[in-house]
């Protein structure tokens, strides 16, 4: 069984940095698509950033890059959202989800598996 578990949540400042983890555990990820989506209050579910396992090929949300860098440990099964140049408007849940796919997907339908989620909050 699939299972997926995000950390490195938490409280920081506008323009501070977060690094966000998600562990991939149960089977192989090498022909997986790893996605990030967030959630802030009120809002749906948004995409933020997509890469396949090997890293050969990211997406990203277009307010967050050059801010948000995903990144994966293949030995560790872990992929990693570095999240710079924090702001307010980030603030969400964030979620780590996997698909099993052949290119990358941006939306929540397209992806089977799905982390807890972990708390970010951007203070002003």
């Amino acid at each position: 069984q699939v299972q997926l578990a995000e950390s490195g949540g938490g409280l920081v400042q506008a323009g501070g940095s977060l690094r966000l983890s998600c562990e991939a555990s149960g089977r192989t990820f090498i022909n997986y698509i790893m996605g990030w989506f967030r959630q802030a209050p009120g809002k749906e579910r948004e995409f933020v950033a997509s890469s396949t396992w090997s890293g050969s090929n990211t997406l990203y949300l277009d307010s967050v890059k050059g801010r948000f860098t995903m990144s994966r440990d293949n030995a560790k099964n872990t992929v990693y959202l570095q999240m710079n140049s924090l702001k307010p408007e980030d603030t969400a849940v964030y979620y780590c989800a996997a698909t099993r796919v052949d290119f990358i997907r941006t939306r929540q339908e397209d992806y089977a598996y799905w982390g807890q989620g972990t708390q970010v909050t951007v203070s002003s």
